[in-house]
């Protein structure tokens, strides 16, 4: 039953319910929200978490004028439900349907695009600063979750917003109670009081009165944090420049309302911190947050039901797996993730080798700079990142590592299309940005069983290597040895003739197959640096046309590589770059989207022949 929720086509309507009706929506959106993703896939135990503290953000403020920037997304669900897009959810996540993360052009109410972490309190500076300057009233709020309080940017902008004279309100949802002791009627009354007009109106009077006297006022603040320390763990963000409140129980709209309508109305920055539970009213979900993180479709009233074997081995496995069996072999290796670990596929290593294992949070910069220290030492780490995060550790890559030529591996997980996480998690990217950069081995794997042989590789050379795979699996069983294949040489997989296909990585498969129609040769090039020259040279010399294939973007990468080495070597042939299009690519299936940028087997043959035929 979604009485309530039927009537909420936007906010505004939200904002007539009376304030006895609001547990019974929060209750419908829960029930809505479990139905939706059940049959959809997507983030659900964030979301549940969420509910209440939504409903209250929208009830208090008059959004989309005042600002509500979320971060990373993950729970923001109910914020969609609630600003008119309730009749899209069937469709979350799918190809033309609704993101799953927040997008300036699918709402006015998304307020900032988002899919990586720990951005919320910069943009929302950036916005508060802007109101102030143009001498507008809106507020602007950040909800950040406590995870992503560990990257270093969320620190970066408070300590900016601090000396700022600008009215910011961050929220933090601490939904795995890892800052703070639980939640009391104390906390409650004391958030509520902290945030009142009386309370903050004696203490800007006193403050005023005591300026004229240093010493006095010192001792005054002290007495406040120590008064404040006493009940809450405040002290940081205050020390900061903000004004800090609770922790506050995030599931009581009776705590959240005044004290959001109490803060509306405070000037200058302000720290709500506010304690949820993920999965709350989904049992479930409640027992197994990690497992209700993110799912794929399944049967709300049962749950999730586990596997019964027999499916096809991920990548991710693989390298989990393979990191499992070099750990066991050399007590040197260390595990490091930046908060991915069961994404990355850690979950074995880090039962098995615990002192070995390392999940530094959020913070990519530093897991790489942490990895070059190890790495000084004498230790051998692996870094396993995700493609897109990597992104937001390129100078510790160019700078902490690859410039001191340090023994760091990376096993890079979601090379290429992604699928329903869209344009801010699609891998399209690393084979670019890393080309680039000396000292650095690159490697795509084609299948899973030459992913482990790279990994080890890699983990062989001595200096900084990368192994790149991609999300999801193929049908490639790998043997459970750790043999390694040599650096910078390609195989010749199919012999054709008249064209030969340059393939990088898992587009190997759909290259095959396109040669069979096209009677094509097909190399394997393994690696994107170094690039086995020798191999492109005598392919060059007894083909017409040469045809590369990544799935990656095509400014950069492998085939611009290949393009620059045949200028190099004097070389002048038909070239013909297949890869991701110059443009963002938005969420859907995988097989979906190849076959949308033209890298499906028939899409490659197609785009040859075309090609073919406009030179001759």
């Amino acid at each position: 039953m979604t009485t309530l929720l039927n009537t909420i086509a936007d906010p505004s309507d939200l904002r007539q319910l009376s304030r006895e009706q609001l547990p019974q929506l929060a209750d419908e959106l829960r029930a809505f929200l479990v139905d939706s993703v059940a049959k959809t896939g997507g983030h659900l135990s964030s979301n549940l978490g969420t509910v209440e503290l939504t409903i209250a953000l929208h009830y208090v403020f008059d959004t989309p004028d005042d600002r509500l920037v979320w971060d990373v997304g993950h729970q923001t669900y109910v914020h969609k439900i609630l600003t008119g897009r309730r009749f899209g959810m069937d469709r979350l996540r799918m190809q033309g349907g609704v993101s799953g993360f927040p997008k300036r052009d699918e709402s006015p109410y998304d307020t900032f695009g988002v899919g990586h972490s720990s951005t919320s309190i910069s943009a929302a500076l950036g916005m508060a600063v802007a109101a102030r300057d143009k001498g507008e009233s809106r507020r602007v709020v950040a909800i950040i979750g406590d995870g992503a309080m560990t990257a270093g940017q969320a620190f970066e902008a408070m300590n900016n917003a601090g000396v700022i004279d600008a009215n910011l309100l961050v929220i933090l949802n601490d939904n795995d109670m890892s800052i703070s002791p639980p939640v009391g009627a104390l906390n409650k009354y004391l958030a509520r009081l902290f945030s009142g007009r009386t309370f903050n109106a004696a203490r800007d009077a006193t403050g005023k009165f005591l300026s004229m006297s240093p010493s006095l006022l010192e001792l005054a603040k002290r007495a406040e944090e120590h008064v404040k320390g006493m009940f809450v763990p405040g002290t940081l963000f205050e020390e900061l420049g903000f004004n800090y409140i609770g922790p506050i129980n995030g599931h009581d709209l009776d705590s959240l309302i005044p004290t959001l309508q109490n803060m509306r109305e405070r000037e200058g920055p302000y720290f709500l911190h506010v304690i949820t539970r993920k999965g709350q009213g989904y049992k479930l979900a409640e027992s197994d947050p990690v497992l209700y993180h993110g799912v794929s479709k399944f049967d709300a009233t049962n749950g999730i039901q586990s596997g019964k074997g027999g499916g096809k081995m991920t990548y991710t496995q693989v390298f989990g797996d393979w990191l499992y069996d070099m750990a066991t072999s050399d007590n040197r290796l260390v595990g490091i993730t930046p908060a991915m670990c069961e994404g990355s596929g850690l979950t074995r290593f880090a039962a098995a080798f615990p002192t070995r294992f390392h999940d530094v949070g959020i913070a990519e910069q530093h897991a790489l700079t942490f990895a070059a220290g190890l790495a000084c030492e004498g230790m051998k780490p692996v870094v396993a990142i995700y493609s897109t995060f990597l992104q937001r550790a390129y100078d510790q890559l160019i700078h902490d590592i690859a410039l001191q030529n340090l023994d760091v591996t990376f096993a890079i997980d979601r090379g290429g299309l992604v699928g329903a996480d869209g344009a801010t998690h699609q891998g399209a990217f690393d084979l670019s940005f890393l080309v680039c950069v000396p000292n650095l081995v690159i490697m795509a794997a084609s299948d899973e069983a030459e992913c482990r042989r790279m990994l080890t590789t890699a983990y062989q050379h001595p200096g900084p290597a990368a192994v790149r795979y991609p999300r999801g699996g193929g049908n490639t069983a790998p043997e459970m040895t750790l043999d390694t294949i040599e650096i910078g040489k390609g195989e010749i997989r199919r012999q054709g003739k008249g064209v030969a296909i340059l393939a990088f990585g898992t587009l190997l498969a759909a290259s095959l197959n396109a040669a069979e129609t096209l009677d094509a040769t097909v190399a394997n090039m393994r690696f994107v640096k170094p690039l086995d020259l020798e191999l492109i040279r005598e392919i060059a010399k007894s083909h017409d046309l040469l045809v590369t294939v990544e799935e990656n973007a095509i400014i950069g990468g492998g085939g611009a590589e290949v393009a620059r080495a045949l200028a190099d070597m004097g070389i002048f042939k038909p070239l013909l770059r297949l890869g991701l299009p110059d443009r963002f690519i938005e969420h859907g299936e995988q097989t979906q989207l190849l076959a949308e940028v033209g890298l499906s087997a028939s899409g490659i043959a197609e785009s040859i022949q075309t090609f073919r035929a406009s030179i001759t």
